[in-house]
């Protein structure tokens, strides 16, 4: 159960990255709690992202200790070595081997935990913690640091500064190192492949959970065990529902299908979305509307670019969003006064895309100082513009219940981007070659 030495490295220079953020005090990061699905079971259990990030560590009930400053220390508190318990739970590391696999300055187990803040909380200026994102955990930090405090006579002092510790993190997180590309071009290989597989099995009659169960299967088959997000397999009118998971209505000759789904690997999400006919061919209505969208795409991976405001991408995908559905009768007047009245947003109603990393919507901040940040080399986003057609008066019938979104993640290079998910057919030639049935 050996790490390799370059992760090993990855996480420790991660954690003197945030250690020199910081300055001085002590950061005190929990991992995520297991949670009871029914009765004595468990939903699979994952990590917190904030947690895995400068430890590599997957093992509930762990926390993360940093303390920075003349003598930095980077502690890591777990469950101890038990052979009972490995019999019904399987391995885990104990605190000795968990030093010494990844890296850490000490290990101790998690029932030293409230003993050892109390310890190494005492005269650090600042407390860096996840405020506000578990209470139980609030209690208990703002317990220890109560507990520090009460040693004032002594001449320990507790932190008279308390700072959310993410900020720091979300802003590491948000620019990709060569060992996260690495991961997420892996990720995103499974997942085309799994949206090219669900092309190929999809036929009217079927359910929409049929096709999920491909998906899955794809992503299991291939190391990436569980999805990054509920997969959304949405047929006809369904995929007018942005975040529509039912995925249990058949699927009728003539809808389209879209299926927003990824896989997850090594703590990394992909995020695709396409959208295909059941039959294997698009209408000339659906077809129209689906070449707007695909369009749209294309503007707004051209302007994620470096230097380009984080904005650049939609604001390119609206200008050819708003002039398509011009052309298709969907709205009224020119480009601009569809963009300053906002009447799009009848048939485009959500932005353009979202940061991709650990999270499917991942951390960082998109305006700095009031403004869209610039785009630059590491950040990765996905690209997916749509159109959802619902029944109106207004719309024109053939139109009717067709919903499109083209979804792709796009990594910011130092000249351009590179798109990740490329492999994944989006054209209406490459979509209906895979779908030709024997």
């Amino acid at each position: 159960m050996t790490r390799p030495i370059l992760e090993i490295q990855t996480y420790a220079a991660r954690r003197k990255h945030l250690q020199q953020a910081m300055r001085h005090g002590i950061a005190i990061i929990p991992t995520a709690p297991e949670v009871a699905r029914n009765a004595d079971t468990h939903y699979d259990y994952r990590h917190d992202s904030h947690f895995y990030y400068p430890t590599g560590f997957t093992e509930p009930e762990s926390v993360l200790l940093l303390i920075a400053g003349d003598e930095p220390q980077s502690i890591l508190f777990c469950r101890e070595k038990s052979a009972e318990r490995e019999v019904w739970d399987g391995f885990r590391y104990g605190p000795d081997a968990a030093a010494e696999h990844f890296g850490f300055d000490a290990a101790y187990p998690i029932e030293l935990l409230d003993e050892k803040l109390v310890e190494l909380m005492g005269n650090q200026p600042v407390l860096f913690y996840p405020i506000g994102a578990d209470s139980t955990w609030d209690a208990r930090i703002i317990k220890a640091r109560e507990a520090v405090k009460a040693k004032a006579r002594t001449g320990i002092q507790a932190p008279n500064a308390i700072r959310d510790v993410r900020e720091l993190l979300n802003e590491m997180r948000l620019f990709k190192d060569e060992h996260e590309v690495g991961i997420m071009r892996a990720a995103a290989k499974i997942s085309c492949e799994a949206h090219r597989r669900a092309m190929r099995f999809t036929r009217p009659g079927q359910y929409e959970y049929e096709v999920e169960a491909e998906l899955l299967h794809e992503f299991c088959r291939h190391g990436a065990r569980h999805p990054a997000y509920t997969s959304i397999v949405a047929g006809g009118a369904n995929a007018c529902t942005l975040h529509y998971v039912g995925n249990n209505a058949r699927l009728n000759d003539g809808d389209l299908l879209l299926i927003d789904a990824g896989g997850e690997l090594g703590g990394y999400a992909s995020d695709i979305t396409r959208t295909f006919p059941i039959n294997g061919r698009f209408s000339a209505a659906q077809k129209d509307v689906y070449e707007i969208v695909l369009a749209a795409q294309a503007a707004a991976i051209a302007a994620a670019r470096p230097v380009n405001s984080w904005n650049a991408p939609h604001e390119a995908a609206l200008r050819v969003l708003a002039q398509g559905f011009i052309d298709l009768k969907l709205c009224k007047g020119s480009v601009e006064s569809v963009l300053e009245s906002e009447s799009y947003k009848q048939f485009y109603m959500h932005r353009t895309g979202h940061w991709l990393g650990m999270d499917v919507h991942d951390v960082g901040e998109y305006k700095v100082d009031g403004n869209w940040r610039s785009l630059q080399s590491g950040m990765v986003l996905t690209v997916e513009p749509g159109c959802y057609i619902r029944p109106s008066d207004s719309v024109p019938r053939d139109l009717w219940n067709i919903g499109i979104r083209i979804e792709d993640d796009v990594l910011i290079t130092s000249n351009g981007n590179e798109v990740l998910t490329q492999a994944a057919p989006k054209t209406v030639n490459e979509i209906e070659e895979v779908m030709c049935h024997e």
